[in-house]
C-alpha cells in the first residue's frame, strides 16, 4: 500500500480489507463496475477513508493487486522438481483462490486501464522472467536435456495449472485451495515423466 498520509496512523488491517473488497469488486464487475463507493461499502468504511488513501480509483486497484493477488515468483529449492511445484502451487493459488476473478478480469481489461495496464505488464514481465530462470536452471543442471524447449514446458506446465483451476467446479474449489501443493506435484509429476522420458518410451 502507498506510504501513509501525515495525521492518525494507518491501520493494516483496513488497509487488507479495503484491498480485499478492491479485488472482489473489481472481479465481479470488472472496471465497468468498479467504484470508490462500492468499495468502501464492501469494505464497511466510509467512502472519505479511501480518498484520503488514494485519489483515484486506479491508483486503489493498482495497490489492491500489489497487495491482495498471490505472486508467481522465482523460488530455487535446489531441484527443477521442487521448483516447478512451486511454480504450479503459485498458479494454482491465483486461479483457485479468493482473487481468480480479479485475476481474470485482469488479463482481459488491465491494458485499457490507465495506470493498472503498465502495473499489470511489469507484473506479468517479472513472472515470466521467473519462471524461465526456474527452467534454464534445471538445463544448467542436467535435470532436464539441453534440447527441451522451455517455453513449451512452462506454456503447459502453467497451463495446466490454471486450466485445472478454472475448470473445478464451484462444490470442489475449496478443497482444491487447501490441497494446491498436492495437484501441483502430480502435474509436474507427470510433466517431467513426459519431457524426461527416453525416445521411444511408451510408444
Amino acid at each position: 500500500m502507498r506510504a501513509a498520509m501525515p495525521g492518525r496512523p494507518r491501520d493494516p488491517q483496513v488497509d487488507r480489507r479495503i484491498a480485499r473488497a478492491a479485488l472482489d469488486v473489481f472481479g465481479e464487475g470488472g472496471c465497468a463496475g468498479f467504484a470508490m463507493e462500492t468499495v468502501a461499502r464492501r469494505a464497511g468504511v466510509g467512502k472519505a477513508s479511501l480518498y484520503l488513501r488514494w485519489s483515484t480509483k486506479e491508483a486503489l486497484l493498482t495497490d489492491a493487486l500489489t497487495a491482495g493477488l498471490v505472486r508467481v515468483s522465482d523460488v530455487d529449492t535446489g531441484t527443477l522438481h521442487g521448483d516447478l511445484v512451486e511454480l504450479a502451487t503459485q498458479v494454482l493459488g491465483l486461479y483457485a483462490g479468493p482473487s481468480s476473478r480479479a485475476a481474470l478480469r485482469l488479463s482481459l481489461e488491465a491494458p485499457a486501464i490507465p495506470g493498472v495496464g503498465e502495473h499489470y505488464a511489469a507484473m506479468r514481465l517479472a513472472q515470466i522472467r521467473a519462471a524461465r530462470a526456474i527452467v534454464r536452471r534445471g538445463i544448467d543442471r542436467g535435470e532436464l536435456p539441453a534440447t527441451a524447449s522451455v517455453t513449451l514446458l512452462l506454456d503447459t506446465l502453467v497451463g495446466g495449472a490454471m486450466m485445472h483451476a478454472l475448470s473445478t467446479p464451484p462444490d470442489r474449489r475449496a478443497a482444491l485451495a487447501a490441497d494446491t501443493a498436492g495437484h501441483a506435484r502430480r502435474l509436474v509429476d507427470f510433466l517431467l515423466h513426459a519431457v524426461t522420458a527416453p525416445a521411444g518410451a511408451g510408444a
